[in-house]
């Protein structure tokens, strides 16, 4: 009788509903994925279905991995697999995020992976609602609030980082510092380094550090304008021209 009491719940976690949560956080966790990848992000499709595939896999196993072990002098936490996930999601995390004269990029990446980590669980531990409204909430952050923020008022002390490319030996720099000096920004840092392109032309890449209380999207947009400058992107909006 206690080997068919083992026997039976040892695959009491392998049904159908089982699957449906495993394919629920799949599915989901590739539509947060697809939106990374589509942005181009280092992180993309493929790292974030792992991770809440695998998220929603460690969760079913909390819950039912250990049912055969189960006795008389063995009690089992089932949150505690579960537990680890969320701390060990933070190396990925981790290795997502670095800095670059000054400026700190991959937090919101880093951000989104924790996300699908946490939808891939809520899938797992059949909370299906939940995982859908939490998907649903990421398209809403990703989305609606980079034109909310551009709309919110600026302090004229706030510093932004600004990367351009540009064509050497057509005076962009001179151009870019004046348009940037006419919106009302201020260089508070410039860096500059060379990318050899071709023989016959040579690529600028510098970093900015602009500060002040005007529109970023609208100065990166003029910039663009500028002859010779080839892209313009900045970490704070999420931009990248063109």
């Amino acid at each position: 009788m206690e080997v068919m009491a083992a026997a039976a719940g040892g695959f009491a976690g392998q049904g159908w509903v089982q699957l449906g949560e495993l394919g629920l956080a799949l599915l989901l966790s590739a539509a947060i994925g697809l939106e990374r990848e589509i942005r181009h992000k280092s992180a993309g499709l493929r790292t974030h279905t792992l991770v809440g595939f695998a998220a929603a896999l460690m969760t079913l196993v909390s819950k039912y991995g250990f049912a055969d072990v189960l006795g008389d002098d063995v009690v089992l936490d089932p949150s505690r697999v579960a537990a680890q996930i969320v701390s060990g999601i933070g190396f990925i995390g981790a290795g997502l995020i670095f800095v670059r004269r000054d400026a700190v990029r991959g937090l919101t990446t880093a951000a989104v992976v924790w996300l699908t980590c946490a939808v891939g669980m809520a899938a797992g531990a059949g909370l299906w609602l939940l995982a859908v409204a939490v998907t649903a909430g990421h398209y809403l952050v990703v989305f609606a609030f980079p034109p909310l923020v551009s709309r919110l008022p600026r302090s004229k002390y706030t510093q932004s980082p600004l990367h351009l490319t540009y064509l050497d030996r057509q005076g962009a720099l001179r151009r870019v510092l004046s348009t940037c000096t006419d919106r009302g920004f201020a260089i508070a840092e410039l860096t500059v380094e060379r990318e050899r392109d071709r023989p016959d032309r040579q690529i600028i890449s510098i970093w900015l550090l602009v500060q002040g209380a005007g529109p970023l999207d609208e100065l990166a947009t003029a910039l663009m304008d500028i002859d010779g400058v080839l892209t313009v992107t900045s970490t704070d909006l999420d931009i990248s021209i063109p």
